[in-house]
């Protein structure tokens, strides 16, 4: 496995534990459905990764910041949506399911994707 790709999954191991992290906080000390939830775990989420990819993983690309989050908001939104989806899904199909449960497959539905646009698109190598 090449050093880019092990600190991609080092970074996404980060965003999990956020995403799980801000999921869980706020299913159990608000009123907030786990649909809604996931999203604003998401939400903050793409931030953290956003910083710690373009610090560790990838390095800055030669575009301007505003640019470069901006590609990355949108594969990351991209990635989102699929995420979501897979979360989703299970959520309504399995209701037995445990949301981090679905968290986590969601998660995982997207890696591949995101890891290759950020790689192609966003950071340009």
């Amino acid at each position: 496995m090449n050093s880019r790709l092990l600190k991609f999954l080092v970074v996404g191991g980060v965003g999990y534990v956020t995403d799980a992290g801000i999921l869980m906080a706020l299913l159990r000390w608000t009123e907030i459905d786990p649909f809604t939830g996931r999203l604003i775990a998401i939400a903050i989420t793409l931030q953290v990764t956003w910083l710690l990819n373009r610090r560790f993983t990838f390095e800055k690309s030669h575009r301007h910041a505003a640019v470069e989050g901006m590609r990355y908001s949108g594969v990351g939104i991209a990635s989102s949506l699929l995420n979501y989806l897979v979360y989703s899904c299970l959520l309504v199909f399995v209701p037995t399911l445990p949301p981090v449960a679905a968290l986590t497959l969601g998660s995982a539905s997207a890696t591949i994707f995101s890891y290759t646009g950020y790689a192609k698109l966003v950071f340009g190598r």
